[in-house]
C-alpha cells in the first residue's frame, strides 16, 4: 500500500506544479525603499540637512501586474495650495525633487485610454473644476522643467473631488478588486482618482 500512496501523492504534488498561478510569479519592479541591506548607509543626517519633502514608493500587484509609484512628498505648512503655490492652469508636477513616476511591468488601461507597460513621470494642469493628468515618455527627470508636450504619452481630463484634509501629499491604491485599482492623489483637501484596468 505504501508504494502506491507514494505513487499517488506524487503525481498530486506535480499536477499542482503544473497549474502556474501568474500572480504569484510577479516579482516588484524595484525594490522597496528601505530595503538596503543593514550597515549599508551608516551615516546620521542633521535634522537641518533633511529634505523637507521626503521620498515616498508605494507599489501594487493587479493580478499578475506590478504598479509602481515614486514620488517626494510636499508638506503643506498651512500654505494655500491650488490656486496658491501651484498655479491654475500651469503645467505641474505632483511632487518634489525627482519627478513623480509610474512603471507598469505590462499594459493597463486608465479611465479606459490605453497605455503601454514603462516608465513614466506623471503631470497635472489644475484648475478649479477639471484637472488635465498627464503620463510623459520622460520617465526620470526633475520636477521642473515640464518635458514639453512632445514627450507626452497620454493625456486625461479628471475632475477634482473635495476630500479630508491631507497635510502630506500622498499617493495610493485605496481600492483593489479583481484586474482592477484606483490611483488616488491627495493633499489639502483635494483628492484625484484615476481607474487603472489590466489584461
Amino acid at each position: 500500500m505504501r508504494p502506491l500512496v507514494a505513487l499517488a501523492l506524487g503525481a498530486l504534488l506535480a499536477s499542482a506544479a503544473c497549474e502556474r498561478d501568474p500572480g504569484r510569479d510577479v516579482q516588484p519592479m524595484a525594490p522597496p525603499l528601505g530595503s538596503a541591506p543593514v550597515g549599508t548607509d551608516t551615516d546620521i543626517i542633521p535634522l537641518d540637512k533633511v529634505r523637507r519633502s521626503q521620498a515616498a514608493a508605494v507599489s501594487q500587484r493587479v493580478a499578475n501586474t506590478e504598479i509602481t509609484v515614486t514620488y517626494s512628498r510636499p508638506v503643506a505648512r498651512g500654505r494655500e495650495l491650488f490656486g496658491g503655490i501651484v498655479p491654475y492652469g500651469q503645467v505641474w508636477n505632483p511632487g518634489a525633487d525627482q519627478a513623480t513616476a509610474v512603471v507598469f511591468s505590462r499594459d493597463v488601461t486608465i479611465n479606459g485610454q490605453s497605455l503601454a507597460a514603462g516608465k513614466y513621470s506623471i503631470w497635472v494642469i489644475p484648475d478649479p473644476d477639471r484637472w488635465t493628468l498627464i503620463f510623459s515618455r520622460a520617465g526620470d527627470v526633475y520636477h521642473t522643467p515640464y518635458p514639453g508636450e512632445a514627450q507626452d504619452v497620454l493625456r486625461l481630463e479628471v475632475v477634482p473631488e473635495t476630500s479630508s484634509y491631507t497635510e502630506v501629499m500622498t499617493l495610493d491604491f485605496p481600492v483593489v478588486e479583481g484586474k482592477e485599482t484606483a490611483l488616488q492623489f491627495r493633499w489639502g483637501t483635494t483628492r484625484l482618482s484615476m481607474t487603472i484596468a489590466v489584461p
